[in-house]
């Protein structure tokens, strides 16, 4: 199984969508993780939200991607979902392969069509870019 890990700044909204997409819909091929290089300290409840209307329930957490949580993990693939996470991303995460798609960030607006336009996209770009990391 191959382990993907997906950074943004807050680690509350488009990295835990993208984890949570990942493990339901391809949890067959991937394991799915999220990080945030200042997290949150929360998964905001209007992603929780967005999941759950496509069936996915999703427990995350906010986790900070510079703690020893991370440190001994090898990662196939760490993803960036923000411009700033791509800017800060811990050197020691560059071990793998790195890919950088930026998404809108709802919690700045808070409107409900906005995650789920969010939750849409990563859940048409997000498995593209896992197959082309596997090729």
């Amino acid at each position: 199984m191959k382990k993907v890990l997906f950074l943004c700044t807050g680690n509350s909204c488009r990295s835990q969508i993208a984890e949570a997409i990942v493990n339901a819909r391809l949890g067959d091929t991937w394991e799915a993780v999220s990080a945030g290089t200042k997290p949150a300290g929360r998964v905001h409840p209007k992603a929780l939200a967005a999941l759950a209307e496509i069936g996915i329930q999703h427990e995350g957490r906010s986790k900070r991607a510079a703690s020893r949580e991370f440190r001994d993990v090898e990662f196939d693939l760490v993803v960036t979902v923000c411009d700033s996470a791509a800017e800060e991303c811990p050197v020691w995460l560059g071990v793998g392969k790195r890919v950088h798609h930026s998404f809108f960030d709802p919690a700045t607006t808070d409107d409900m069509e906005d995650f789920r336009r969010v939750r849409d996209e990563i859940a048409q770009v997000i498995p593209q870019i896992l197959e082309q990391a596997v090729h």
